[in-house]
This record gives structure tokens, C-alpha cells and sequence, in this order.
């Protein structure tokens, strides 16, 4: 029971998580995402939500758990930076 109930836990969070912006768009100009900007966005948060679902299960000490998902979600946040405004210049970048 409780390996299916994490992975629906991570999908209903990623769900919530990108209602966020769909909302907003509904009320404002501000937040203009396209269909693409929605799949990388729940292709990131699902990939970082398993992966630190299989860290959390695999990790054998709690002091390599904070290492591994506190890489994660560093690794993320660049990703995720990156992709919205640039900040190394890739060819991936946003702006």
C-alpha cells in the first residue's frame, strides 16, 4: 500500500504545483506560460519529487540524506533558473 501511495502523493503535489500558474494566467497577463513551459515544469518537479522520494528510501543515514536531497534540490533551483531567465547564458536559457 504505501509504494503506491508515495508516488500518487508526489503526482497530486506536482499537480497542485502547476495549477499555481495556470490559475494565475486566468487572471492576469503577468504569467504567460505555453503548453511546453507546463510539460519541462512537471517533468523538473516530478524528476526532482522521485528523486528525492528514492534518496529519502535509499540513504542510509539521515547526514546522507540531507546531502543527497539537499543536492537535488540545488541541482533543481539551477535547472529551474536557468531555464526561466538564463543565468549561464546555455542555449537552454529563457530569456
Amino acid at each position: 500500500m504505501l509504494s503506491v501511495k508515495r508516488p500518487l502523493i508526489i503526482l497530486i503535489t506536482v499537480t497542485v504545483l502547476l495549477l499555481i500558474p495556470f490559475i494565475a494566467m486566468q487572471f492576469t497577463n503577468e504569467v504567460q506560460w505555453s503548453l511546453m513551459d507546463f510539460v519541462v515544469a512537471g517533468i523538473l518537479l516530478s524528476g526532482v519529487g522521485f528523486s528525492v522520494d528514492l534518496a529519502i528510501r535509499k540513504a542510509k543515514t539521515p547526514n546522507k540524506r540531507l546531502l543527497w536531497v539537499s543536492a537535488i534540490i540545488i541541482l533543481f533551483l539551477v535547472v529551474w533558473a536557468e531555464l526561466a531567465v538564463g543565468v549561464f547564458g546555455t542555449p537552454l536559457a529563457g530569456s
